[in-house]
């Protein structure tokens, strides 16, 4: 994948499984005051979920184009980190 300058960079997909969600609010708030898109593919509570869903969701929005980069947070962060990677 061909690296963008930050420029170019208009979209921006954001996931997270419950322990990342505090953190997921607040990046996507900074992200949205900067003039980033965020596509936030949840989770959208803090009830515990599966966090490869999310990694997952996330990658594929990169994957296919939709997304320029994306970000996914968890409680630890190498299972998502694992699970995206193998998108």
């Amino acid at each position: 994948m061909p690296v963008l300058p930050s420029s170019e960079v208009k979209r921006i997909a954001l996931g997270s499984d419950h322990g990342g969600f505090e953190t997921k609010s607040q990046i996507r708030r900074y992200l949205e005051s900067k003039g980033y898109t965020v596509d936030d593919v949840g989770t959208y509570k803090e009830v515990a979920v599966d966090y490869p869903l999310f990694a997952y969701k996330t990658a594929r929005k990169v994957a296919s184009g939709e997304c320029q980069r994306g970000i996914v947070v968890d409680g630890a962060g190498i299972g998502s980190c694992m699970a995206a990677n193998k998108v």
